[in-house]
Order: C-alpha cells, then sequence, then structure tokens
C-alpha cells in the first residue's frame, strides 16, 4: 500500500520500517552550555501569500537550518521543530499564552487560550462536564447521528458535483457546535459567519480593515446572542455550555470571549480535518481500501491527518524573560509563532513525515496542542468525525470520488483546510 505525499514528494511504502516508540523531546540545547546558543537566523524570504497556498515546502526549509527563526512577514519567531514547540508547551512559565498585542484578543476577547493559570484554569474549570467523553458518549453522540444524517441527505439531493466542504462537512460541524454551545437564537449559517470572520481576525497579520470590520461586526452579533441566552437557559437548562455558565459566576466579559474562542476553533477544527481526512483518503485508495476493511482504522485515519495538516496550524506564545530555544538566543517579551503544522512534519520524529499514511506507528502529535493548554474539543472532534461522519459518509456515498480528479483546493497556515472539494458517488 502507498502512503499519499504531500507537495509531489515521493511517498515511502506501508512497510517502510517506523519506530515503535516516540523517543521523549531531547533537552533543549538552549540550556546545555553557553557554547550551543546562536542568534535567530532571519527569514526574509517567507511570504505570507506563499504560507497560504503550500506552507510546508517554507517549514522543510526552516526545520533544515534552525529549529527557531525570525520571520519579518509575521513579526515573530516562528518555532518549527517538534522539540522546540514541545518545549514552549511544557513551560508556561517561561512562554506566556497572555500575549500582548493578541490579534485573538482584538478579534474575540480575552479568553481562556490566551491567559495563563490559574486565570486559564478559572475559565476551562467553568465549561464543566459538558466537552467530557462521557457527556458526549451519553448526550451528543445522538445529536451527531441526527446531524450527520440531515446534512449528508442534503448533500445527496444536491447531486454528484455538491461541494463536500460546503454542502456537508461546514452545516455538520456547525449544527453540533450550535447546539454544544446552546446558541438556540441562531442558525448553523449563523455559526458559519461568525467562526469565519472572527478567525480571520485572529489571523490578521497582513492588518487589512476590512477583515478587522468583519470580526467586529460578528463579535457584536454573538455578545446579543449570549446575553439573550444566558437569561433563556437559566430557566430552561440543558447540557450546553451556555446553560452551564447561566448559573456560575463567571463574569460576563469572560463568558463572551471564551464561547467566541469556541465558536472558531469549534468549527472549523472538525470542518476542515473531517475534509481533510476524506481528501486524502480519495486521493489514495489503497489506504481507503485499508480503512473500508478495518473499522478501527478510521481512528488512525483522523489522528494521522491531523497530524499531516494540523487544523491549527499555528498559535502564539510571548516569553516572560531572556531565554533560549533551540540554541537560539530569544530577548523577554519575544513574539512566538508556535508552528504545529511544521512540528508534525519534523523528519526527527516521522519517517516520511510529509506522506499521509493511516498505518504509521502510532505517536502523539501535536494537533491538540499540549499541557495547560490542551484542546478542550479534541473529544467532541474525534467523536463526531472519526465515529460518526467519515464511516458514515463513506458507508453511504458508493464510489465517493473527487469529481472532476484534482478539482480540490486546500489553502491557509495559520488554519488549514479544503476550501474546495466538489464530489460525486454512484
Amino acid at each position: 500500500m502507498t502512503a499519499l505525499p504531500a507537495s509531489g514528494i515521493p511517498a515511502l511504502a506501508a512497510n517502510t520500517r517506523v519506530p515503535a516508540t516516540l523517543p521523549s523531546p531531547a533537552p533543549d540545547s538552549a540550556f546545555q552550555g553557553a557554547e550551543t546558543v546562536r542568534e535567530a537566523p532571519v527569514a526574509d524570504w517567507v511570504t505570507l501569500a506563499d504560507l497560504r497556498e503550500d506552507p510546508f515546502p517554507i517549514y522543510r526549509r526552516l526545520r533544515a537550518e534552525a529549529p527557531v527563526h525570525w520571520v519579518p512577514a509575521v513579526n515573530r519567531y516562528m518555532v518549527v521543530s517538534y522539540d522546540a514547540c514541545h518545549t514552549v508547551e511544557q513551560d508556561a512559565d517561561t512562554f506566556s499564552a497572555n500575549e500582548e498585542g493578541s490579534l485573538m484578543k482584538r478579534a474575540m476577547g480575552h479568553s481562556m487560550l490566551r491567559k495563563d493559570d490559574p486565570e486559564h484554569r478559572a475559565d476551562r474549570d467553568s465549561y464543566g462536564s459538558t466537552l467530557r467523553p462521557g457527556t458526549i458518549k451519553n448526550h451528543w453522540m445522538e445529536i451527531f447521528e441526527r446531524n450527520h444524517r440531515r446534512y449528508l441527505d442534503q448533500l445527496k439531493a444536491k447531486g454528484p458535483g455538491a461541494d463536500f466542504v460546503w454542502d456537508y462537512a461546514a452545516p455538520y460541524a456547525a449544527e453540533n457546535l450550535r447546539l454544544i454551545c446552546g446558541f438556540h437564537n441562531a442558525t448553523q449559517e449563523d455559526l458559519q459567519r461568525w467562526s469565519q470572520t472572527m478567525i480571520d481576525g485572529t489571523g490578521n497579520y497582513a492588518d487589512d480593515p476590512e477583515v478587522w470590520a468583519k470580526a467586529a461586526a460578528s463579535s457584536a452579533e454573538v455578545d446579543a446572542a449570549i446575553d439573550e441566552m444566558l437569561v433563556y437557559l437559566k430557566d430552561r437548562p440543558d447540557p450546553s455550555l451556555l446553560s452551564g455558565l447561566a448559573s456560575m459566576p463567571i463574569p460576563l466579559e469572560a463568558i463572551r470571549a471564551n464561547l467566541k474562542m469556541t465558536i472558531g476553533g469549534g468549527l472549523n477544527e472538525p470542518r476542515d480535518v473531517l475534509a481533510t481526512t476524506a481528501w486524502a483518503l480519495l486521493s489514495c485508495p489503497e489506504q481507503l481500501e485499508a480503512v473500508r476493511s478495518e473499522p478501527k482504522l478510521w481512528a488512525a485515519a483522523f489522528e494521522e491527518s491531523v497530524r499531516w495538516v494540523a487544523p491549527i496550524g499555528m498559535y502564539p506564545r510571548q516569553t516572560t524573560r531572556e531565554t533560549v530555544l533551540g540554541g537560539v538566543r530569544l530577548p523577554a517579551g519575544a513574539k512566538l509563532g508556535v508552528v504545529l503544522g511544521s512540528a508534525n512534519r519534523d523528519p526527527k520524529v516521522w519517517e516520511d513525515p510529509e506522506s499521509f499514511n493511516v498505518l504509521r506507528a502510532k505517536k502523539p502529535h501535536l494537533a491538540f496542542g499540549g499541557g495547560q493548554h490542551f484542546c478542550a474539543g479534541a473529544w467532541v472532534g474525534r467523536a463526531s468525525v472519526a465515529q460518526v461522519a467519515l464511516p458514515g459518509a463513506f458507508a453511504e456515498l458508493r464510489n465517493l470520488r473527487l469529481e472532476p480528479a484534482g478539482s480540490a483546493i486546500a489553502a491557509g497556515w495559520v488554519f488549514r483546510g479544503m476550501t474546495s472539494m466538489p464530489v460525486a458517488w454512484d
């Protein structure tokens, strides 16, 4: 069986030997002696346009030269190796999430993703049991199944040529999220619009005023919807996030910011993982056949997909003191971009990392972050995508295929996913 390569790189055969276990990250050379320390190389050849179109060749070059670079185009240090990204995730004292001038703060408010403990922990604990595996199994799985049925039927009704992303994956993820959040006063179309415009704000490194205007308009709409639902749900409780928050002494500003953060990541991540995994399997029939013949591989396909194309490809951090990371000196207050999309393709950890291969030996990727900021919605994504949507869509859409072949388009680097994916079936 052949693994699916990216960017035209030849794939290794599936029986290529891969280490059975992932070695612990080596101690960062930053702390092994002053003689190993150097200044950050300047990657002034990197452009935002190239990152958006296909960041992976850029990441390969950066990793080969150094684990950390100063990149003028994004006005921050980009951390690109697995070991360096892992170090940042595990050292919140040195690498703070509470970045000054954060684009996410501007677009969504000061959410838990841009806080350190103990403030972060207080916000995260306020989400209660809504996103935990037990609640997902006992309550949300039935809703995921119902929504899958609804939007797969709509895709089928449009017939061959329908877009797998926008006619199925996006409304499915949005309706799941609408109910998880408790927005009974909004539609899934509202969730899609809110999510995209605010997400565009968090990645607006070009400082486009039109992007900021759309993000601000959506932010105001979300505030109004939250305020209305908090009053409604206080006397009509349900398992949603807003229902739980309605009875807690949480500042309104924190509720608003955290729900906006959830609308962003909670929609685009499952949408993009679902479409990217389907595209990868459709592009490599031998791997699809392996998954069909062994249902437990749907979960492996999901994990390989988020390793291969991390839906959240980069997040920011800021140094609290002068430090050294991966042998590169960083000043106090340095703004970092922790590039998960690069770390998850580090050849020091994975053999043939540019290829999608569902039979790859299981190793811990960084797609959901790590440490205290590990993604709270990871179990929702795994359940709704790997257990419901992927096996359900491939089982029902007989001979599902890309139509026309080669027409699917992926884009993005801070957030990356399929932007067009027309399909056909028998």
